[in-house]
C-alpha cells in the first residue's frame, strides 16, 4: 500500500467520477488531484454543476469513484468494503449537511442526536461518559439545557450547530461539510462558520466545505475552485 503524505489528512490522486454509460454518460469529476493538511479548513467553491458536490461525496466515501484514488490519512478509501466503509465513516469522518432533515434525527432529542455515532458504534447511550461527551460538546455550541429538547423545537441555524456538535463527537479526522450555512440568516451563518473553525483551531481537526458563498469561503485557510469537474 502507498504512504500516505506525511501531514495529508486527504489525498485525491486522479479522481474521476462519470455517470451513465461509458461514452454517452456525464463527467462530474475530471482526474482531480489535490492534497488538503491536517489541522486545516479548506473551502470548495464553483458554480452549480461544476463537480464541488461529487467532490466531497467521493473524498467522504459517500460515492465511489469511477478511477482514481482517495486516501483519508494512511486509508484508501477504495481498498474497503462496503461494511469496513460504513464503519470508517461513521468512526473517523464527521458530516454537517445543509438539509436539517438529512442532519438531525427528529424522532430523536437534540442530545441523543449528538452522541449517535458513539451509540452506532456500540456504546451504551446511558453511560454517564457518553453523557458527560453530549452535554459538553452542546454546551460548547451554545446550546446547554437544551439537550432534551426534539430537534423542530430549535431554529435552523441552532440545529445545523447541533449538528457540528454530533461531527465533533467522535474525535473525526475530517469533517465535510456541504453548504452548511445556505439556509441560514448572517448571523446563524457566522456563529455555525465560527464554530467549525474552532474545530480547527482548537481541536487540530481538518475542515473541508463545500459552498457557494464566498464571505463563507472566507473562513477558510485555503479555497478550491472547481469547474467543469476540475480544479482551476
Amino acid at each position: 500500500m502507498t504512504t500516505a503524505v506525511r501531514g495529508a489528512a486527504l489525498r485525491l490522486e486522479a479522481v474521476s467520477r462519470r455517470h451513465g454509460r461509458p461514452g454517452r454518460g456525464a463527467t462530474a469529476l475530471d482526474s482531480v488531484s489535490c492534497v488538503v493538511p491536517a489541522g486545516s479548513f479548506t473551502a470548495v467553491v464553483g458554480p452549480s454543476g461544476s463537480g464541488k458536490s461529487t467532490f466531497l461525496q467521493c473524498a467522504a466515501g459517500l460515492d465511489r469513484p469511477t478511477s482514481g484514488t482517495v486516501r483519508i490519512g494512511s486509508t484508501d478509501l477504495g481498498g474497503l468494503s462496503e461494511a469496513a466503509l460504513t464503519r470508517f465513516r461513521r468512526d473517523r469522518i464527521g458530516f454537517v449537511f445543509q438539509s436539517h432533515a438529512l442532519n438531525l434525527v427528529p424522532s430523536l432529542s437534540v442530545e441523543e442526536n449528538v452522541v449517535l455515532p458513539l451509540v452506532l458504534a456500540g456504546a451504551d447511550p446511558a453511560d454517564e461518559r457518553v453523557l458527560v461527551r453530549g452535554r459538553e460538546l452542546l454546551a460548547r455550541v451554545g446550546l446547554a439545557g437544551r439537550g432534551g429538547h426534539g430537534p423542530a423545537t430549535l431554529s435552523g441555524g441552532e440545529q445545523q450547530r447541533v449538528a457540528v456538535a454530533r461531527a465533533l463527537v467522535t474525535g473525526p479526522e475530517v469533517i465535510f461539510a456541504d453548504e452548511p450555512t445556505a439556509s441560514l440568516d448572517p448571523e446563524s451563518a457566522g456563529l455555525v462558520l465560527g464554530l467549525l473553525r474552532d474545530a480547527v483551531r482548537v481541536d487540530g481537526r481538518t475542515v473541508v466545505m463545500v459552498t457557494h458563498d464566498p464571505a463563507a469561503a472566507g473562513w477558510a485557510d485555503t479555497v478550491l475552485t472547481m469547474d467543469g469537474g476540475r480544479l482551476r
